[in-house]
């Protein structure tokens, strides 16, 4: 099948004014999941579809030289909040100063439409099959790459578009939320004797968190994993009544190879360390946050807010070729190799399927959840040129 659509710098920059004027929430991201599509056969994609949790997939058939090579975003954009707030409205899509703006704009529909163009510049001449795969939920834990790789969906290789700035990224800490819950027993606050209040035990229960946090262990390339308490959940939430639960939520970056198992069992040794026997009608319960996701397909499913963290080597040869082909913008010699700041979906596709992963895109991560989210088009012309390169060097890399 020919394209039918020019893949231009030009022709992607207007897909992704439409996709940033779709709102996409997770779990409401049919819509915009059915444009991916229509842009996909447009551009002639084969094997074009959308799985059982509502992934938008297709593929660039290579000559079959080299494994596959999978360009992954995500459909899902994060709260707008007051529209009022932003200089440029949130679902515009508007162009103006040199900037694609809009809720989305680099964080991820402007990268998604620079991927999927970059992937059909190289239609009839990639070495190996090119899969673009943009996934659901990747806002709420990454449910969508999850079920995608677990379905048996297996690339050589991945190129996650979150934003790099230019750079090649190649790892972050992981992120779990872990909540401390604290039970007792209801009264009115006129008579606390007939009532065990759960909120004795927050101190012991942050003195425990702040020990655990100055034991964490540190990485050359990540950095140092980090744990603090962010939230204190009281119920009933009546001023005078004494409570009977009490939750401590904690936000635990985590290094490459940690699991959810073992995050809930650190903070509940740490806990039962020093808190020790509670108090008579007070027990103290440690769980990870979980939440119940529907997808627009309609799957349901209650699932730890966890994602993986990822590490890629920086002298793996996937990296040294991607960093080789992207360049420096504005010097010579190899792309930065450095970590993001924040999680991705390569925590699932490389820190649980060991999939070599990478990372390569326009936009500054300071802008990303802001309401001054935008994306520097010079900068994301000069990406989309750049794609193409490193789309072959990977697949050269993985001969």
């Amino acid at each position: 099948m020919g394209n039918a659509r020019e893949p231009t710098f030009e022709n992607a920059l207007a897909f992704a004014q439409d996709l940033i004027r779709i709102p996409s929430p997770s779990g409401d991201e049919e819509a915009v999941a059915r444009r991916v599509i229509e842009e996909y056969e447009a551009l002639g994609f084969e094997d074009v579809r959308t799985d059982d949790v509502g992934n938008a997939i297709g593929v660039v058939k290579g000559r079959g030289e080299a494994p596959s090579v999978m360009l992954n975003c995500h459909l899902d954009v994060v709260a707008e909040g007051d529209h009022s707030e932003w200089e440029f409205p949130p679902f515009s899509g508007a162009v103006e100063q040199g900037f694609l703006h809009g809720r989305g704009a680099m964080d991820i529909k402007g990268p998604l439409a620079l991927q999927t163009y970059a992937a059909a510049t190289l239609m009839g001449r990639a070495r190996g099959d090119i899969i673009v795969a943009h996934t659901v939920f990747e806002e709420r834990g990454g449910l969508g790459m999850q079920r995608l790789l677990d379905s048996g969906v297996r690339p050589g290789a991945v190129v996650i578009g979150e934003s790099t700035h230019g750079d090649v990224c190649i790892g972050h800490r992981g992120r779990g939320e872990v909540e401390v819950v604290i039970h007792g027993l209801a009264g009115h606050a006129s008579a606390p004797g007939r009532a065990a209040n759960a909120l004795d035990l927050v101190p012991a229960v942050l003195t425990a968190l702040h020990k655990l946090a100055e034991a964490q262990a540190e990485d050359p390339m990540l950095g140092r994993s980090t744990l603090v308490a962010t939230g204190v959940d009281v119920l009933p939430e009546s001023r005078n009544v004494i409570p009977d639960k009490v939750t401590v939520v904690v936000d635990w970056r985590v290094l490459p190879g940690a699991t959810d198992e073992w995050m809930e069992r650190s903070v509940e040794a740490a806990v039962r360390a020093e808190v020790g026997d509670p108090p008579e009608g007070l027990t103290v319960e440690v769980r990870m946050a979980a939440q119940p996701q529907t997808t627009y397909t309609g799957i349901t499913s209650e699932r730890s807010l966890f994602t993986p963290g990822f590490v890629m080597d920086p002298d793996d040869p996937v990296v040294r070729a991607a960093a080789r082909a992207v360049g420096q913008r504005d010097g010579d010699g190899p792309a930065t190799v450095r970590p993001w700041a924040f999680a991705t979906d390569g925590g699932w596709s490389r820190g649980v399927h060991g999939i070599p992963t990478v990372g390569f895109a326009p936009g500054e991560e300071r802008y990303a959840h802001t309401n001054r989210e935008r994306l520097n088009l010079d900068e994301a012309r000069w990406t989309f040129e750049r794609y193409p390169l490193l789309i072959d060097a990977v697949h050269r890399a993985l001969l």
